[in-house]
């Protein structure tokens, strides 16, 4: 699909040269007698680098053509998270850099969408906020809560992140998979 410059707007995925981007940012701007041109923000999917790119009113941009499909995590192989394909049941053996910061925080058997270009594994979209299980972490110290004080755990994932004092071990808790932060304790 072809779109015009206006339609370049945040969470577009784009082609250029044959290489998918997604949209980060994006600013409309009239010049005078120049035209309109959007000033945007791109991301390149496959090496992660971010570019500016200016798209002015005669240029056109077609969509990148990516395929999604609900994986299960099976397990984990060292530095690679074996998943399987929950329509047709194949398996596939993916590298955890491959899909980003947020495979850290997938759980055994926690189904995710991956996102492929041209067959290949580009990326991962999942979920904003994640429960994962407290495995390890110190006790709290009774009375230690005159500020907002934080204590490293471990998550079932093996990612440590910083929750309050009263989170102990065996306790589920949200964590925020953009930026990693504790959200709350899981009901």
């Amino acid at each position: 699909m072809i779109l015009g410059h206006t339609e370049v707007k945040v969470g577009v995925l784009i082609e250029l040269d044959g290489v998918p981007y997604r949209v980060t940012e994006s600013t409309h701007k009239a010049l005078g007698r120049g035209g309109a041109v959007v000033q945007a923000k791109i991301k390149n999917l496959i090496t992660g680098n971010v570019v500016e790119k200016s798209f002015r009113t005669a240029d056109k941009v077609s969509t990148a053509e990516v395929n999604r499909s609900n994986m299960q995590l099976l397990y984990r192989d060292g530095a690679n998270l074996v998943l399987m394909n929950t329509e047709t049941y194949d398996q596939d053996t993916v590298a955890e850099d491959t899909l980003g910061d947020q495979a850290k925080y997938v759980a055994d058997s926690a189904i995710v969408q991956i996102v492929e270009f041209n067959g290949r594994v580009i990326g991962m979209e999942m979920p904003n906020a994640v429960v994962l299980k407290v495995v390890a972490t110190e006790p709290g110290v009774k009375g230690d809560t005159a500020t907002t004080a934080l204590k490293p755990a471990t998550l079932e994932t093996g990612v440590i992140v910083n929750v309050p004092l009263f989170i102990n071990e065996g306790d589920s808790i949200k964590i925020n998979t953009l930026n990693g932060n504790y959200l709350e304790r899981a009901k």
